[in-house]
């Protein structure tokens, strides 16, 4: 066999994607090894908003647009604030993090950009085919998501799908030193959704609405909702949308992560990097990312011990019962973000709780569907 054209080919120039390229190119251990980034986009354009939570200061933190130490939950009988420290809430701008990871990777000479659409992935020839050309190399990081998830009768989907508008007000409305995780003031029929409001001044914010429902919705839904959001609830009569952003995340259970071999590894959404309960991801890809280093360093498959068990079965349960009884969902999280700490939240979130801290947050949402979602997820 041919010695290959790279030593890996990274399929997808997104987060995912870049964040391993990154984390790459700052070890030692993978100097000398020629890598390949294969994206079919320019990714010049802000098309998405990361939000994270950590504590204290982070490596993203040169990068973060605006962060908040405090927040609201807001249901339509209670309204909580969340007193957030030692965490902070972080909002990142997909456009700043594309352009840094581009300009810091394109220093490197063991690092290649290349705009091509990869078909498949031949893993018997260690070959993957693109539109322009083919690429060989050792092993594969592939970012592309199976579709045969979204027709799977064996696991539950739930999608989590939105609509945000980055607007710009003429009076001082919002309150920059908090954000709103979620509003169920205003929803859509007996369905789990919500408002989401991020603050960059007195008179700019990203409003979001966001559905957590088996099916997905028209254009013109987002757009109603969001209007009827602004007029009754935070009294806006005058405004400029500034930016626009829609999207869909899969919250699933469906096993991604059982894709990857010795020689491909599935990363990011395609390897169910995407939290299924709550569909948080950046600083999961994070996490992800140090192991499979740590993984190949070690000896060991990069895909070695990236998912665990314990919380696949608690986000199967969570994502049954939505998918059974959605209009559950204001409830579930009504009682999620008032019976616990919202520092016990991100643990459970981060999945870096005890089982003791587990059941009591599983007992502080419990009603009699988790039960019957047990069963039908054994």
């Amino acid at each position: 066999m041919r010695t290959p054209d790279y030593y890996y080919v990274i399929v997808g120039g997104g987060m995912a994607g870049l964040q391993l390229a990154l984390r790459i190119s700052e070890d030692l251990f993978f100097k000398g090894k020629k890598i390949a980034i294969v994206e079919p986009e320019a990714k010049k354009v802000n098309d998405k908003t990361w939000c994270f939570w950590e504590e204290n200061s982070g490596k993203w933190d040169h990068l973060v647009h605006k962060s908040w130490k405090n927040g609201k939950f807001i249901s339509s009988e209670i309204e909580k604030d969340l007193e957030l420290s030692p965490y902070s809430y972080k909002m990142l701008r997909s456009i700043d993090f594309y352009n840094f990871a581009k300009a810091k990777l394109e220093t490197s000479k063991d690092i290649f950009f290349i705009q091509d659409e990869i078909e498949r992935i031949d893993q018997v020839t260690r070959t993957a085919i693109g539109k322009e050309k083919e690429y060989t190399a050792t092993h594969f990081f592939d970012s592309r998501p199976p579709t045969d998830y979204k027709e799977s009768e064996k696991h539950n989907l739930i999608y989590q799908h939105f609509k945000g508008w980055y607007i710009q007000t003429e009076k001082e409305v919002f309150d920059p030193e908090s954000f709103t995780m979620m509003d169920y003031r205003i929803k859509h029929k007996d369905s789990s959704s919500f408002t989401y409001v991020l603050p960059i001044s007195a008179t700019e914010a990203l409003v979001e609405f966001t559905f957590f429902t088996p099916y997905l919705t028209e254009e013109s839904t987002y757009d109603n909702l969001l209007n009827r959001y602004l007029r009754e609830i935070l009294k806006i009569d005058s405004y400029e949308v500034i930016e626009e952003e829609s999207g869909m995340i899969p919250m699933t259970d469906y096993p991604f992560h059982e894709k990857s071999s010795k020689k491909l590894t599935k990363i990011g959404t395609a390897g169910g990097w995407v939290k299924a309960s709550s569909g948080y991801s950046f600083k999961n890809t994070e996490k992800k990312v140090d192991q499979i280093l740590e993984n190949i360093k070690s000896g060991f498959k990069p895909s070695e011990g990236l998912v665990s068990k314990k919380y696949r079965k608690y986000d199967s349960i969570f994502l049954n019962v939505l998918t059974n009884r959605n209009d559950l969902g204001e409830s579930l999280f009504t009682k999620f973000y008032t019976k616990n700490s919202i520092q016990d939240i991100f643990r459970f979130l981060d999945e870096d709780t005890k089982l003791s801290e587990d059941i009591k947050i599983m007992l502080s949402i419990y009603h009699p569907e988790f039960i019957k979602a047990f069963f039908r997820t054994l």
